[in-house]
């Protein structure tokens, strides 16, 4: 396929303006009109992804994350993103991120799927109507303990572990979601009557300034819920373009609580 079919695709259902003005997404390096015979998928361009792109041959790095993110003044060697940029060039291998276009249009409605979630609230809308945003919140069929619903997080996710910051015993029913990064997302989550906040990248304070306002949190590591854009994203390809080969990273999240 070509890439500008390709690209046209993906703007389709993941558009570019769709991202929160900070985001860079797109075709982030490369050739618009190269042809795409196989791709890479993977949540990060990270150098071991990159290698293993070029091992298989891959044609476009498809990321969730951008490598890119703010400018840059040179590309060389010595430097670690410069590296990976030229690692890419130098064996014609396009990358394309899709991340809070992605996050708006698809993340939060597979995590809240594999939640079971009902009466769904967008977190934080992005749209002037409030149907699209930035997470939800929403009710559990069911009420459980703080301390079942981040058991579960570990079972519906395939995650090792999380921290939480609340009682284990509070009975919760209403909970709001944010994959990625939720840090300063509970004030959102309270004026929708979220009894926790369930996302990533909490601090110590950060946890502690949530129980000061009464909500409970769930840290499941920034990694913990976005991994499944790389299933995901099979799906689609799958569904879309059954002709492009597809290879999924193996990566897991380096962090560790031991």
């Amino acid at each position: 396929m070509n890439g500008k079919e390709l690209y046209r695709l993906l703007q389709l259902h993941f558009p570019n303006e769709a991202a929160l003005s900070w985001d860079n997404v797109g075709l982030l390096c490369g050739r618009m009109d190269k042809e795409i015979q196989k791709v890479y998928l993977a949540l990060d361009a990270t150098g071991e992804d990159i290698a293993e792109a070029v091992r298989v041959g891959a044609d476009l790095l498809l990321t969730h994350h951008p490598i890119i993110f703010s400018s840059i003044k040179r590309i060389e060697e010595k430097d670690y993103l410069g590296e990976r940029l030229l690692c890419m060039i130098e064996n014609h291998i396009s990358c394309y991120a899709m991340h809070t276009n992605y996050d708006v249009k698809r993340m939060a409605d597979i995590v809240v799927s594999r939640m079971g979630l009902d009466n769904l609230q967008v977190l934080e809308p992005t749209a002037a109507d409030g149907h699209e945003g930035i997470g939800y919140t929403g009710d559990f069929k069911s009420p459980m303990t703080l301390g079942e619903c981040a058991a579960r997080i570990k079972e519906w996710f395939q995650i090792p572990d999380v921290r939480v910051y609340g009682d284990m015993q509070q009975v919760i029913r209403r909970v709001s979601v944010c994959p990625g990064s939720a840090k300063g997302m509970e004030d959102f989550a309270l004026a929708q009557g979220g009894q926790v906040l369930i996302g990533g990248d909490f601090g110590h304070h950060e946890g502690l300034d949530c129980l000061e306002k009464h909500i409970s949190v769930i840290d499941a590591g920034h990694h913990g819920l976005e991994h499944l854009f790389v299933d995901d994203m099979a799906d689609f390809f799958a569904g879309h373009c059954p002709d492009i080969k597809i290879y999924k990273s193996k990566n897991v999240c380096p962090f560790r609580t031991v």
